[in-house]
């Protein structure tokens, strides 16, 4: 790890980068035991409750954990995508809400990032997946639903989709666009939706998919992806329009 910070300014979060970068390296490997409090403080030439906060940064994105008693202290975290799956959707939601990012540019990263599972999807999908789906389309089709339990069935849809590429870095990678980006559009469009129209297309979508059709998944996502950018549009236009 690289010793003394240069700069006196948040001393802790140099420390935690170069804690961080020797995790990323391999330096520190998963289940590590990191140094003593003390000899961190050593090493890095600043007080202790600043390798303190150093450690809390690093605990809070997961990269450590501490344990306590005779054979405690920090260690590195043997992380996986299902640990870091709700972090990526946190980090995309709050990218989404507190950044300029307009309906347009979500919707193209969102459907161009599923589109790629496609192919995949069509080779690899399960019977469980596929029997997710259709669950969920026939859940979409229930009267009386609300516009919540829709969008929740529609992640769900799409997650099962996305899942069934069964390549754990295109799941989390997707993690955000599904799960972030999908209730984002719902959002915005669902007072000019078709809950029929969208039904059909998750329908054209599974079929191809039990068909094993990567191409006819890819159509059907075209579809769906035109059919969301008409939908933002008019309920742009609606609202420009004089009351």
């Amino acid at each position: 790890m690289k010793t003394a910070p240069r700069k006196t300014a948040d001393l802790s979060a140099q420390i935690a980068q170069a804690i961080r970068d020797a995790i990323v390296s391999g330096e520190l490997i998963g289940d590590a035991r990191l140094p003593s409090e003390a000899e961190l403080s050593d090493q890095f030439q600043v007080s202790r409750p600043t390798v303190r906060e150093a450690l809390k940064r690093l605990a809070a994105q997961s990269l450590i954990r501490t344990q306590r008693g005779a054979s405690g202290g920090a260690f590195v975290n043997r992380l996986s995508f299902e640990d870091a799956y709700s972090q990526q959707v946190t980090t995309s939601t709050l990218l989404l809400s507190m950044n300029a990012v307009s309906f347009d540019t979500a919707c193209e990263a969102r459907y161009a990032l599923e589109r790629a599972c496609a192919p995949l999807s069509a080779q690899r999908r399960t019977a469980d997946q596929l029997a997710t789906m259709r669950a969920e389309i026939f859940r979409q089709s229930q009267p009386g639903l609300t516009d919540e339990a829709f969008c929740a069935s529609d992640v769900t849809f799409h997650r099962a989709l996305v899942d069934g590429a069964e390549n754990p870095v295109l799941s989390y990678q997707l993690a955000g666009a599904v799960e972030a980006m999908q209730p984002l559009m719902n959002m915005i469009t669902f007072t000019a939706r078709s809950r029929e129209a969208i039904i059909g297309l998750h329908t054209r979508i599974v079929d191809a998919l039990e068909a094993q059709n990567a191409d006819a998944v890819d159509a059907a996502l075209v579809d769906l992806e035109h059919y969301t950018r008409q939908l933002a549009q008019d309920v742009a236009d609606r609202k420009r329009k004089p009351a």
